[in-house]
C-alpha cells in the first residue's frame, strides 16, 4: 500500500500545499496527524510557487475551483483584473498572489490534487493514502 511505502520512506510524501496563518490548514494539518498520513507542509507565501505547479493544480482540479474569490486578496484586486477572469489570467494571478489559490491543496505527486478541506476532500485524501 502506499501509505506503508510512504512511512517506511520508499514512497511519495503528501505534500500540503497552505498558508501558516490559514485555520483551514491548521485544521487541515492536525487532522493529517490524527489519521497518520505523513505529509510535508508547503507554505505559499514564505516558499512561493511555480507557476508550472499553478498551472498543474489548475489542469487536475479546474481553475474555477483552484481560485480562491473569497479572500481579501481577490478583493484588492482592481476590477480590470477581477473582470473576465481566464484560465490563463487566473493562474498568472494565482502565481503571482499565492494567496489566490483555495487552501489547502494536497499533492501526492501522482497528477491530480485535491483542494480544499470538506468532507468530500478528505474522504479523497484518505482514499489516495490508502492506495
Amino acid at each position: 500500500m502506499l501509505a506503508k511505502a510512504r512511512l517506511e520512506g520508499n514512497g511519495p510524501v503528501l505534500t500540503v500545499y497552505g498558508l501558516k496563518n490559514c485555520d483551514t490548514c491548521r485544521k487541515a494539518l492536525k487532522w493529517l496527524e490524527a489519521e497518520g498520513i505523513p505529509h510535508r507542509f508547503h507554505d505559499l507565501r514564505a516558499d512561493g510557487i511555480k507557476p508550472a505547479d499553478v498551472k498543474r493544480f489548475a489542469k487536475s482540479a479546474g481553475w474555477e475551483t483552484l481560485l480562491n474569490r473569497a479572500g481579501t486578496t481577490w478583493r484588492g484586486l482592481s476590477d480590470t483584473q477581477k473582470a473576465d477572469v481566464s484560465e490563463a489570467a487566473a493562474v498568472a494571478l494565482m502565481a503571482e498572489h499565492p494567496a489566490l489559490i483555495k487552501r489547502p491543496v494536497f499533492d501526492f505527486g501522482k497528477g491530480e490534487v485535491v483542494v480544499g478541506f470538506r468532507d468530500p476532500q478528505k474522504a479523497a485524501v484518505l482514499k489516495a493514502a490508502g492506495e
